[in-house]
């Protein structure tokens, strides 16, 4: 007898039955797909705000970063080095010291691998007497900022520009009480010299200020190669003792000086941008620890969904599988006494059941193919599909549910005796 034509008249006999296996499969494979596409879309979900979090916090920082930069523009640095010797109550009550250090001290510090501040500004500074408009002011002389030699390509941007030869700038009260302006000529010390820059005013002792080139002051003053203080940017480091690694770090280079650091807005801008940081990096943390948990129990939902309806289409096919045969046991007795064995018998039974596991397993595979890229996306449907299990199981286990699910019933009929199925008829 020819098996394969067997099972298409038994399908064609019993098609209902036939179809409600089908279903059963079908609805089995569908719910492992729909929730496995679930489970995915959440990840996706998932990664897509954690990347959107932290560009956000990236962009935050950023513009407080940007902030600080701008901030210390004007000479707000907040870390300065001054002589061993330089008393620093005096520095308090004057705003600058009285001693002087060797301008190399500043190359020193430059050509060091020092990692904790960014910007290098020697300065010499002393109050002298402004004889043409009979007055005192605090004359300053910087030169450009010496960048840290070994940081390459990563030197940062200036924050002071040099005073250039002939120019000077003068602080509000300056400028404000003889109403000069910027290209105004103005004589000191019996020189002229072009205003270049003026300051708004800022309420310190910077408001009586003249700032002329380095090497000029230094000139003026009988102080060639002097200076008397280093100003610095500390960088924007998380430390629990930021100033004293800061002094640790200098002390090892330069042993003979002293440094302190001045409060500033630069530095309440740092520590706001550290404490975003911070926030925003716990928030992102909370965020993917919430969204690990809830995909953790939704998977364990959704996969103890799928094994009960697997669980119940078992039985539905196992029960399906049953009632075929016991419609049909007469006829098993009978092809088994004229010599149609037990094991073409299940050959014959399992073809059948295992075509209901291929039907119903591609129905299964097609519906989702066709709905999901449109339903969830067509990143969920990749996702699902580029993953390994995912094809073992499609290929298997509609295959396999099918086959377990008639196995007892299907070796139960083939075990039984003919003769006693036959003598019961």
């Amino acid at each position: 007898m020819n098996i394969r034509l067997l099972v298409f008249r038994e399908i064609r006999f019993n098609l209902g039955g036939f179809t409600a296996g089908v279903l059963a499969i079908f609805l089995s494979l569908i719910s492992y797909l729909i929730a496995g596409s679930i489970n995915a879309d959440l990840r996706i979900n998932t990664s897509k705000k954690l990347q959107l979090m932290n560009s956000e916090l990236n962009e935050e920082v950023t513009a407080l970063e940007d902030g600080i930069r701008k901030s210390m523009k004007g000479l707000g640095f907040n870390i300065y080095i001054y002589p061993e010797n330089q008393d620093l109550s005096a520095v308090y009550e004057r705003g600058y010291g009285d001693k002087t250090m060797p301008e190399n001290y500043v190359s020193k510090l430059a050509n060091s691998k020092i990692i904790h501040i960014n910007h290098l500004l020697p300065r010499l500074t002393e109050m002298v007497d402004w004889s043409e408009k009979d007055r005192s002011v605090l004359l300053i002389g910087v030169r450009g900022e010496v960048p840290i030699a070994y940081r390459g390509p990563n030197i940062k941007k200036p924050l002071i520009n040099p005073v250039k030869e002939g120019s000077i700038v003068l602080g509000y009260e300056l400028h404000h009480a003889y109403g000069l302006k910027v290209g105004d000529k103005v004589n000191f010390l019996d020189d002229e010299y072009t205003v270049s820059i003026t300051h708004k005013r800022r309420g310190t002792v910077d408001d009586i200020s003249l700032w002329m080139n380095l090497s000029l002051v230094q000139k003026i003053l009988n102080k060639e190669d002097k200076i008397n203080t280093i100003l610095a940017l500390e960088c924007n480091c998380e430390s629990l003792d930021r100033l004293g690694e800061i002094r640790n770090e200098i002390h090892k280079i330069l042993p003979e000086t002293k440094i302190i650091e001045k409060e500033s807005r630069a530095l309440a801008r740092a520590e706001a941008r550290n404490l975003t940081k911070f926030t925003g990096e716990k928030q992102i943390q909370n965020f993917l620890q919430s969204k690990k948990e809830l995909i953790h129990i939704q998977s364990i939902f959704s996969f103890g969904f799928v094994i009960i309806i697997c669980i119940l289409c078992s039985f539905w096919i196992s029960h399906l599988t049953i009632s075929n045969i016991n419609q049909r046991l007469i006829e098993i007795g009978t092809f088994t006494a004229i010599g149609f064995g037990g094991k073409k018998i299940m050959i014959l039974i399992l073809s059948r059941v295992l075509l209901m596991g291929l039907i119903g397993g591609m129905l299964a595979v097609l519906l989702f193919v066709i709905t999901c890229p449109n339903v969830f996306g067509y990143d969920v449907y990749k996702n699902v599909t580029n993953n390994f299990s995912f094809i073992i199981i499609v290929l298997i286990a509609p295959l396999t549910l099918a086959v377990m699910s008639a196995w007892i019933p299907v070796l139960r009929a083939v075990l039984k005796d003919p003769v006693d199925v036959l003598r019961n008829d």
